[in-house]
């Protein structure tokens, strides 16, 4: 299962809490997130390593960073 989470705009705490919240419905699979400050890049990876699911690969587009969270 894939989904994709844009967080585009948001200031933390949010952006974690929408993933964590989409990572406890999921249980595992893959999920693309979407941030456009480094903070939430930061906060977000950190928080998905914390419950167990992988970063494998984070890009910056533009002003955006992308985020591929698996577990």
């Amino acid at each position: 299962m894939s989904q994709t989470v844009d967080a585009r705009g948001l200031s933390c705490p949010q952006p974690v809490l929408i993933v964590m919240e989409r990572m406890k419905e999921m249980g595992s699979g893959q999920i693309e997130v979407i941030v456009d400050n480094e903070v939430s890049r930061e906060n977000v990876g950190r928080a998905a390593r914390s419950k167990g699911w992988q970063v494998e690969d984070e890009k910056r587009e533009g002003g955006d960073y992308h985020l591929l969270l698996r577990r």
